[in-house]
């Protein structure tokens, strides 16, 4: 038995034979109303052919791309059957005359069975259960039944074939039975059809997961276009006296079944189709409700004015779409509470919580455990993003990781301030809206993550400071006891010996303030290289002249730019040590070609960079030099930033506050 997918094949290659019998018939029709007619039959069945083989090619098994291509067929088949017409009337004389004649009186029937197929086997193409394979037997055999005994009736055909020999005759004993067997099939066809739209809600109602109820409510939105059609119809009637713009709604229907129908089998996830049904839903009722009173608004202008008056009529419905206006939000409320819980429940909580935390009931740190009750979603994050930080922060400050989890980022100002990161439900666009709504929360955690980060930091840098005042005092007591300090006790007691001995001639004196004078030089070189350690004295020279100096003694090429002068003593220092340290580092650990400094100045701002061109993947390890650093740079009421991408050097960049 051929596949479904070979024979979705087979019958796209007859809808293209059709199409072109199609344009056979237009050309012997003759006339542009014919040409438009092959038109419109080829544009509706076009979108639904070849979605048709594209879902046959993606789900080989299954028999939904066969319908869709049947679904195509059907429009083909009424096209044909309007140039076959229009053809016959110019030349009677056509092949197949008789069989067409006979077979046209009742094959409005089979317009509707790919459709109804279509409802039965969706979304998986297979039938569950005997009840839905003797509906699908019956839309199979009622519709051959009745194009049999239309086509045995007495009564001449329809024009234009009113003038045809019937193909088939029965007895006169039997046309009155084949008339009441041909009216009972109708009610019966009907009920088909009725049976075949319930199956799509008894899918629905018994479906396992969210991925089968989400294809089922795709196609729910694709036949929803229909009653679009309806309202195209009222409209046409009520302000242009003609059912025109309800072709329209034929041709959104056209491309609307099967391209929902697409979505729902290959990508149900594409869009929020829950969200798509309210927005239906609601500005469906909003155009009933205008058009209603509209047409009251007509009715009751005719009356008093004994004709109708557009002017009039428009002028009402303009008041009526004001006065729903405000209604509009009310009314997408309650359709969103029937067709789209989720949106309601979600909006709703957040608002809630917000409206709670002003109060002082609730806290905003809150926002994770609410949105997951209310999106249903116990795997749901809520992350944060801090300034000079690449990544999410949660509640606590700790790190957040996404993964590969769909992420709606939260924006407030036009910056991204968090975001949320979805578990195991809710669709993106669902994600996107509660993440709008949440901004002004999400912005308030953000803050006070910040605050209480900052405040850690200046503790933590605060008794790190203190320790290392604590080490450099005893650093400094250490040198100068170990160093300076013995050498001058020990001068001192030698002076002291030898003022004892110069009366008996014994010591030399010369000899003696040689030693001295040498003695005194090292202490004096002593206490210089201590005091560098707490001001190098280059800087008396300028920043420029120190940091010529340093670059100097580095061991690779330094490229040195300096634009920033006549500044305060401390930031001069701070710089400097910022400079000296990051290039230590660099030299020490990355093994650069070359590093860069650059120092400028912009406003009472003072930007130190440092950057070489080694392998990068540095950080900033507690103890080491530059959490040293940057509790140098905090202090002094700056900031530090170290960017080190694998294999793309590092950047040191401090900023510091520059003010007289």
């Amino acid at each position: 038995m051929p596949s479904p997918r070979m024979l979705a094949y087979a019958a796209a290659v007859a809808v293209c034979a059709l199409a072109g019998a199609g344009a056979v018939l237009a050309v012997l029709a003759g006339g542009g109303g014919a040409t438009v007619t092959f038109l419109v039959g080829a544009a509706f069945a076009l979108p639904s052919v070849v979605l048709g083989v594209v879902v046959a090619a993606r789900r080989p098994d299954s028999a939904v791309g066969l319908l869709l291509v049947l679904v195509g067929a059907t429009a083909v088949w009424l096209a044909l059957g309007e140039l076959y017409g229009l053809a016959f009337t110019r030349r009677p004389g056509l092949p197949l005359s008789e069989l067409y004649a006979a077979v046209s009186q009742g094959d409005w029937m089979l317009l509707y069975v790919p459709a109804a197929m279509l409802m039965l086997v969706f979304p998986d193409g297979r039938l569950a259960g005997r009840r839905r394979r003797w509906t699908a037997a019956g839309l199979l055999v009622v519709p051959v039944l009745f194009i049999v005994i239309v086509a045995c009736a007495p009564a001449p055909y329809a024009p234009p074939f009113q003038d045809t020999p019937h193909l088939l005759r029965l007895p006169e004993p039997y046309v009155g039975v084949l008339g009441v067997a041909g009216l009972a099939l109708l009610p019966v066809f009907l009920g088909l059809l009725v049976a075949s739209a319930a199956a799509v809600v008894t899918r629905y109602r018994r479906a396992a997961d969210d991925v089968r109820r989400a294809q089922l409510k795709w196609l729910t939105l694709g036949a929803a276009f229909l009653p679009l059609t309806l309202l195209l119809c009222w409209a046409g009637y009520l302000f242009m006296g003609g059912a025109e713009p309800a072709l329209v709604g034929l041709a959104a229907t056209a491309l609307a079944i099967p391209a929902a129908t697409a979505i729902a089998v290959l990508r149900h996830d594409l869009y929020d189709v829950d969200r798509a049904i309210s927005a239906a839903v609601t500005y469906g009722l909003v155009t009933a409700i205008l058009l209603a009173f509209s047409t009251a608004a007509s009715f009751v202008v005719g009356l008093g004015a004994g004709r109708a008056s557009p002017v009039a009529a428009a002028a009402a419905t303009a008041v009526c779409a004001a006065a729903l206006s405000p209604l509009r939000v009310r009314l997408r409320r309650w359709v969103d509470r029937r067709f789209y819980p989720l949106r309601q429940a979600a909006l709703a909580a957040v608002q809630d919580l917000r409206d709670r935390t002003h109060a002082g009931q609730a806290q905003p740190e809150q926002l994770e455990e609410t949105l997951r009750a209310a999106l249903r979603d116990p795997e749901l994050r809520v992350g944060y993003r801090l300034p000079g930080e690449t990544g999410l922060v949660d509640a606590a400050g700790a790190p957040l990781v996404p993964g590969a989890a769909h992420v709606a980022p939260v924006r407030l100002g036009g910056h991204e301030i968090g975001a949320l990161v979805r578990g195991t439900a809710g669709s993106r666009e669902l994600l996107r809206e509660v993440a709008a709504a949440s901004a002004l929360l999400v912005e308030v955690v953000r803050l006070r993550v910040e605050v209480s980060r900052a405040l850690d930091e200046a503790e933590a840098g605060r008794a790190r400071l203190l320790r290392a005042g604590y080490e450099e005092r005893r650093r400094l007591e250490r040198d100068l006891h170990d160093g300076a300090q013995q050498r001058l006790v020990s001068l001192g007691m030698a002076i002291r010996l030898a003022q004892r001995h110069l009366s008996d001639g014994t010591v030399n004196v010369d000899d003696l303030l040689d030693r001295s004078v040498a003695e005194l030089a090292a202490a004096v070189a002593e206490l210089r290289q201590i005091a560098h350690g707490l001001r190098p004295s280059s800087l008396d020279d300028g920043l420029g002249n120190a940091l010529t100096m340093l670059a100097g003694k580095a061991p690779v090429p330094v490229t040195l730019d300096v634009a920033a002068d006549d500044l305060p003593d401390d930031v001069v220092v701070t710089a400097y040590y910022v400079a000296s340290e990051a290039m230590t580092n660099a030299v020490k650990h990355a093994g650069p070609a070359a590093i860069g400094v650059r120092v400028s100045r912009a406003g009472d701002r003072v930007t130190v960079r440092i950057s070489d061109d080694g392998p990068g993947g540095a950080v900033i390890r507690p103890g080491a030099g530059l959490a040293g650093l940057a509790d140098r740079v905090t202090a002094a009421g700056g900031s530090l930033r170290l960017t080190s991408p694998d294999g793309g050097g590092t950047l040191v960049e401090a900023v510091l506050p520059c003010a007289w």
